[in-house]
């Protein structure tokens, strides 16, 4: 496993607009066959206080990763503070961004949360989907985008939500993972595996939890110890309203 900077271009990658419906469609399909969501508890991702020790884990503070051959996690700064924002895990060609929040104790911000993106990607002159997958209700984005030569074409992004005790675990996948169920297999089983440490500081909901570098770099990893690079800062999707 790498653990890496934070980079942009590869969320920003071009697809022709032909294409890149039919990709939508073939994904909207199969997540609607997806009928019944497990529960989150027995699934994943879980909160610190359902797994018995913290070893073995990546640990970023907020978030803790599980280590995996080829996986690669970089960090996104905020430009104006500085702090940390997100985690991006990096495998095969895919992406995932990772964002955990503060949410209320007696109800979940996802519903909410999904109105606010289709919103914002609205406005943005894209279009939204909202599909059924194995994490529940997910929304499918495509997003105008110029390549380096001025082309036109749309940036892919698929957006999912879990809603934890206290918690609120949002994922943004990019590349193939955004479109292909089966290129997205590898980065959804590694974000069951996500554990959540929500601290009990009082936080208002909405707030990021705090994430950071692991401690001295050391990054206990069982079959591959992880490279690091500096964070940089996060794309546009990390907003959520």
């Amino acid at each position: 496993m790498v653990f890496g900077r934070g980079w942009k271009a590869k969320q920003e990658q071009l697809t022709d607009p032909g294409e890149t419906q039919e990709a939508v469609a073939d994904a909207g399909d199969s997540a609607g066959a997806s009928s019944a969501v497990p529960v989150r508890g027995t699934t994943g991702p879980f909160d610190v206080s359902e797994i018995e020790d913290q070893d073995g884990y990546v640990d970023l503070g907020a978030l803790l990763i599980a280590p995996a051959e080829g996986l690669q996690l970089r960090l996104e700064v905020e430009e104006a503070t500085q702090r940390v924002v997100a985690v991006t895990m990096d495998l095969n060609g895919s992406s995932l961004q990772l964002q955990a929040f503060a949410a209320p104790r007696s109800e979940g911000l996802w519903d909410e949360i999904r109105e606010q993106i289709a919103q914002s990607v609205g406005s943005q002159g894209g279009q939204i989907e909202e599909i059924q997958g194995g994490f529940g209700p997910e929304l499918l984005a495509k997003l105008p985008a110029s390549g380096t030569d001025a082309s036109q074409g749309y940036r892919v992004a698929r957006f999912i939500g879990v809603d934890g005790p206290r918690w609120f675990l949002r994922g943004v996948f990019g590349g193939e993972a955004a479109v292909d169920r089966d290129a997205a297999a590898g980065l959804e089983a590694l974000f069951r595996q996500i554990v959540v440490v929500r601290g009990e500081n009082p936080m208002p909901p909405r707030d990021l939890l705090q994430l950071r570098l692991p401690k001295d770099n050391a990054v206990p990893a069982p079959q591959s110890a992880p490279d690091l690079e500096q964070p940089e800062r996060g794309p546009e999707t990390t907003q959520i309203g």
